[in-house]
């Protein structure tokens, strides 16, 4: 048994008890339509909204926590990529240091997007929707009220056409539902008052949260697309490097064997070799040559400066003397062909990258 001042007091267990038998009887008359039952048509329309508003905010969060954690996995993977690339990348390759830096920064910038996109959307969504709950349990107590306020009325009016009337059961029978009436009629009040204006709020909301989403998004993509460009030169600086690696090695074989050559045939020392009477050897490549490319488009040349391209012309691609002068998506060469029957690079021009493919 429960010792006095704790737990339930009887009392008010009791009072509790008969409420809910009361308002189960009035439901069931009223169902039965042996009690008419008070509506309020406009009410039911915000309480529809109200639990319309709930479900869509409720799984707005949801989605959101669900995109922040696809962000958190994209975050995870360009790490782990980054690390990967970092591993692989020798120290004596062009660009390590820009390339450690640049991870870094990528880091840094997923990091800064999903506590911007947390902080701004996300906790301003939860703020929203803690309103929701409390303002629930009210509607509910309002419908509550409004069957006591019936009750009492079906109570007083049948009291009043008894053909024993008890003044004094009247009068208190009367003010029952004086007080169920004003319960009933403030909790009505001021939910009429503050749902219309909840509802209103979920425009804003919804404004600030993808505004704010959209913001970020614009400000993260506009510098990740620095970085990867960034990380693009640097590979396409590496290419080049190893390219130009790859001529001198060539060249130097090609003088080796220049000089083996001059001292096996001693003889013909003072006669021009066949290549210089003839201008060139066919495998003879120009100066600052990288490597070929054929055309897989027609390119017709808009400036003096520029290469004109058939497909299927073959291309010996050729380094800037200065690689500031280089435009992002262009190459300077000339046709094999040409050089081949001039041995000349004055018929050099630049040409789009994307018309070609490395052979």
């Amino acid at each position: 048994m429960a010792e006095p001042g704790k737990g339930v007091i009887p009392g008010k267990l009791a009072i509790n008890v008969q409420k809910r038998l009361s308002r189960a009887q009035e439901k069931v008359l009223q169902k039965l339509g042996k009690a008419d039952e008070t509506r309020d048509t406009a009410f039911e329309e915000m309480v529809v909204n109200f639990n319309k508003q709930m479900a869509e905010g409720t799984k707005l969060q949801k989605d959101l926590k669900a995109y922040l954690t696809a962000v958190k996995t994209m975050h995870d993977a360009s790490r782990r990529l980054q690390d990967c690339l970092a591993e692989m990348y020798e120290p004596d390759w062009f660009g390590k240091e820009e390339l450690d830096a640049a991870a870094e920064d990528i880091d840094t910038l997923w990091l800064d997007y999903h506590q911007s996109v947390t902080d701004k959307s996300l906790i301003s969504m939860d703020t929203y929707l803690t309103q929701f709950p409390e303002i629930k349990n009210r509607i509910a107590k309002r419908n509550r009220k409004m069957v006591d306020f019936d009750s009492a009325r079906h109570h007083f009016a049948s009291l009043q056409k008894g053909k024993k009337k008890d003044e004094a059961k009247i009068a208190k029978a009367e003010e029952d539902l004086g007080q169920a009436q004003k319960i009933f009629e403030e909790l009505n009040v001021e939910l009429q008052d503050e749902l219309p204006v909840l509802w209103e709020s979920r425009v804003s909301i919804y404004v600030n949260t993808f505004q704010n989403l959209a913001g970020h998004q614009e400000k993260f993509h506009k510098e990740m697309s620095k970085l990867s460009q960034n990380l693009h030169d640097i590979m396409t600086k590496l290419e080049e490097q190893r390219q130009l690696k790859r001529g001198c090695t060539a060249a130097a074989k090609t003088r080796d064997g220049a000089k083996s050559e001059e001292a096996n045939h001693s003889e013909s020392a003072s006669s021009p070799p066949e290549c210089a009477v003839t201008n060139g050897c066919k495998g003879e490549l120009p100066p600052g040559f990288l490597y070929k490319v054929k055309a897989i488009h027609d390119y017709a040349a808009t400036d003096g400066d520029e290469l004109e391209l058939k497909i299927g012309d073959v291309v010996l691609v050729l380094a800037f003397d200065n690689p500031d002068e280089q435009d992002d998506g262009w190459l300077l060469g000339l046709k094999e062909s040409s050089w081949l029957e001039n041995k000349n690079i004055s018929s050099k021009g630049v040409f789009p990258e994307n018309f070609t493919q490395k052979v």
